[in-house]
């Protein structure tokens, strides 16, 4: 049996506890969708928090990469939709896998919470993220240097907004002119402005929005792709932050900005 990969602290831990929350080793099959190319560990669940999030029987918190799924609910605000479907959904999946997960651990291990940031798989080989990108339960998100399975899973999330499922039922987009907060948004807009500084870019959507393509990612651009940017409608989606006026933006609109580190954060507008 291969040796397993990505949680060499999980396991050491584990082992002094003994095997209440090592569960079995599963390997992923070939047919599986958005299979791990290693053999993965399995922990026992304790709690299923969100759409994206698990705790585990060692009481260690795990945000699911790859997938921003709705917010719940939190201190009288309403629950966005489909977050609930999607907490229900990702606890059935668990279940159904014996109230455990195999976990492959990203690049960077660790979010700003102190969440262990990890793929996670059912016995089947499926990884459970594409599983509620598919089914329309969450969106697609990829931040560097966790972008291991991107294409992948930017394709299941394909699939439901083809098919017009969960999310993708409505239209989830927003004009960038409409933004009014900060938080997790697709939007979309037109490129009004394109900026280049020590290797970076930034491109003005619409006036409003500054999306902020790092020279780390630029290094990996295709050939040309920045040079006709300018009046074309692109999609962009992150974590949206709001932050000065931007140079050459009409007076008395709202500044905004996103940071966009992997390539499948944008794309033209669809249509």
């Amino acid at each position: 049996m291969a040796k397993p990969s990505g949680f060499a602290p999980w396991q050491k831990k584990a082992s002094l506890v003994g095997a209440f929350f090592v569960v079995a080793f599963w390997h992923c099959a070939a047919v599986a969708l958005c299979p791990s190319p290693v053999t993965t560990t399995a922990y026992k669940v304790a709690r299923v928090i969100d759409g994206d999030t698990l705790r585990l029987g060692n009481g260690r918190s795990v945000r699911l990469i790859g997938i921003n799924a709705p917010e719940l609910g939190r201190a009288g605000r309403a629950s966005e939709p489909y977050a609930e479907a999607a907490r229900r959904r990702l606890t059935a999946l668990v279940e159904a896998n014996g109230g455990a997960v195999g976990l492959v651990r990203g690049a960077e291990a660790r979010d700003r919470h102190g969440r262990l940031l990890a793929y996670a798989y059912g016995r089947d080989g499926d990884n459970l993220q594409a599983r509620l990108l598919r089914e329309g339960l969450g969106y697609h998100t990829a931040i560097a240097p966790n972008g291991r399975f991107a294409t992948c899973l930017a394709q299941a999330e394909q699939a439901a907004r083809r098919a017009r499922l969960g999310l993708w039922q409505g239209s989830p987009v927003l004009p960038a002119q409409s933004l009014r907060r900060s938080g997790f948004a697709l939007v979309k807009g037109r490129v009004t402005q394109v900026r280049r500084s020590n290797g970076a870019v930034s491109l003005l959507l619409d006036d409003t929005l500054r999306v902020r393509l790092p020279a780390r990612l630029m290094r990996t651009a295709p050939r040309g792709i920045v040079n006709d940017l300018e009046g074309r409608t692109l999609e962009v989606r992150g974590w949206i932050t709001r932050t000065r006026r931007a140079p050459g933006a009409a007076s008395g609109k709202l500044r905004w900005q996103v940071l966009v580190s992997d390539w499948s954060m944008l794309a033209r507008a669809p249509g």
